[in-house]
């Protein structure tokens, strides 16, 4: 046994591996190398942009799907999610998420719903003249 950097002990031969992380993968290994998402052109991953498991989608059980595809869609099959909540559920850098979704989007296999921008967002003078107005009654 020897000792990483960090002076935890380490089994000789395994630098991919932490005692305390586990074993450990660089995420361009995750991505294929790819650092932008693929799938159809124009589509935003936006952090607070919502991911659905389409009902219609293909069985995955055939598709050669990496781990971190399968957790994702795992994740998004409870419930709806943002691009945000899917990189704090799966334990991944969003870059990874955004390029791992942007497979899964490919396939089929999820939809994503992109927030409203703020430009379309009413106006919040007309919003408090409207609770105003509730009040009033």
């Amino acid at each position: 046994m020897t000792e990483d950097r960090t002076g935890a002990p380490r089994e000789l031969g395994s630098q991919w591996y932490d005692n305390e992380a586990g074993p450990l993968v660089r995420p361009y290994a995750m991505t294929g190398g790819r650092t932008r998402p693929g799938g159809p052109t124009g589509v935003r991953f936006d952090l607070i942009a919502l991911v659905t498991l389409d009902p219609g989608a293909p069985g995955t059980d055939g598709m050669a799907l990496g781990p971190e595809h399968r957790t994702l869609i795992d994740l998004c099959r409870t419930e709806t999610q943002s691009v945000a909540e899917l990189a704090a559920g799966a334990d991944l850098p969003v870059g990874v998420v955004r390029v791992l979704l942007g497979d899964l989007l490919e396939l089929g296999c999820v939809t994503v719903s992109r927030p409203v921008p703020p430009a379309q967002l009413p106006d919040e003078r007309i919003l408090r003249e409207v609770i105003e107005g509730l009040r009033a009654l």
